[in-house]
């Protein structure tokens, strides 16, 4: 019965009558299966929409099926009848196969869509067309996308930057995190106890903060391709932008360039201010960026740049990797992310790849979740192998 089920459900009505054969004239579906049935249908059957307008109405294919009256409550059936990854899946085929790009500019749709990162970097790409009484709609569907990942993302993140100190000082502030074991150890070797076979310290030492010290700080660039095809490395990069900005102990600074190149570091307070300061679209010029990032480095040992980009560059390839290896060479973290997705394998220039590799620059894409291990492993010089997509 149930296999019965599946592929009915799998090949549609038009094979309802035959495979009730099989199930001694039976209806096979329920009535939560039957309206599954329907709500897929719209998308995916024979006589799904060729396209809908921003009324509600679609156009029918080949003149059949029925019209859609109601995409608000289509969207709120799926989102009840299947798992939130398969709701994303079909919300993303809807508005490819159906036309309903428009559609999402209207609030009252807003506002029953789940969610997701695809969906949100389509809206910034469509920003400024975005009608004024959809603008508060669209701001707040984003501000969900933003806090979502803000909230997987900020605690590691913190985490691995409150685990820097400066070890050449201590600090009369207890914190865990902030022990100098090996200090510790030595000036209480005197109260070993052999009955308990373990040092029983007096004092504890804590290594002192980088934070004290301004010069100490770590001056963390992030250098963000805006070219159409980065929308989702975008909205990831704002992010973790904002999380680092938010932080005392680092100097953060965001760039944007397509064939132009806009510091967005003043807008970093606010996640959603700072992704309406990128304009997805344009052309690339990697070479002008990093000439402006450059003037942003006060002291290479303490800087790490984060370059992302597909690498498609528009502008002086030669000059673009000098600048990349001078960088280096001064002291300078670089790291060359083509993605920040989860999206399978980028879409980036692999013969430009290679070269930025061959400067010894980690050059690969990038899942978000491994952002804050990726950001302990430039701080510490560790490998990050392990951590390209």
């Amino acid at each position: 019965m149930e296999q019965l089920q599946r592929w009915r459900l799998i090949l549609g009505k038009e094979v309802e009558e035959e495979l009730q054969q099989l199930n001694d004239g039976e209806q096979l579906l329920s009535e939560e299966q039957l309206l599954m049935d329907k709500t897929l249908s719209e998308i995916y059957g024979s006589q799904r929409f060729s396209k809908i307008g921003a009324n509600g109405e679609g156009s029918k294919s080949a003149g059949k099926g029925k019209s859609f009256p109601n995409v608000s409550k289509w969207f709120g059936d799926i989102q009840t009848l299947f798992d939130k990854d398969i709701v994303q899946i079909i919300q993303n085929d809807a508005i490819e196969r159906c036309g309903l790009k428009e559609l999402l500019l209207e609030p009252e749709i807003l506002e029953t869509i789940e969610p997701n990162i695809s969906l949100a970097s389509s809206l910034l790409a469509l920003k400024d067309n975005v009608p004024q009484k959809s603008k508060q709609s669209v701001r707040i569907f984003i501000r969900k996308i933003v806090e979502d990942i803000n909230k997987k993302l900020s605690e590691e993140v913190r985490k691995v930057i409150s685990s820097q100190h400066n070890k050449n000082a201590h600090s009369p502030i207890p914190l865990a995190s902030a022990i100098d074991f090996k200090y510790t150890i030595r000036k209480n070797l005197k109260n070993y106890s052999s009955e308990l076979n373990t040092i029983i310290p007096e004092k504890v030492y804590f290594f002192d903060r980088d934070s004290k010290n301004d010069t100490n700080k770590w001056t963390i660039i992030l250098d963000v391709d805006q070219s159409g095809s980065m929308g989702e490395s975008v909205i990831y990069s704002s992010v973790l932008s904002c999380i680092l900005a938010s932080i005392s102990s680092l100097k953060t600074k965001v760039v944007a360039f397509d064939d132009e190149v806009v510091d967005l570091t003043k807008k970093l307070d606010d996640p959603v201010d700072l992704l309406y300061g990128f304009n997805l679209g344009g052309g690339t010029n990697i070479n002008k960026s990093l000439k402006y990032c450059q003037t942003l480095i006060e002291n290479p040992s303490k800087t790490i740049l984060f370059l992302v980009t597909d690498l498609y560059e528009g502008g002086n390839v030669s000059e673009m990797l000098q600048r990349l290896e001078f960088m280096k060479q001064s002291g300078v973290k670089v790291v060359c992310l083509l993605a920040i997705s989860d999206n399978g394998t980028p879409c980036y220039d692999h013969q430009l790849a290679k070269k930025v590799g061959n400067l010894n620059i980690p050059c690969f894409a990038c899942s978000p979740n491994n952002l804050p291990e990726l950001l302990d492993c430039a701080i510490n010089d560790k490998d990050m192998k392990h951590l390209a997509n």
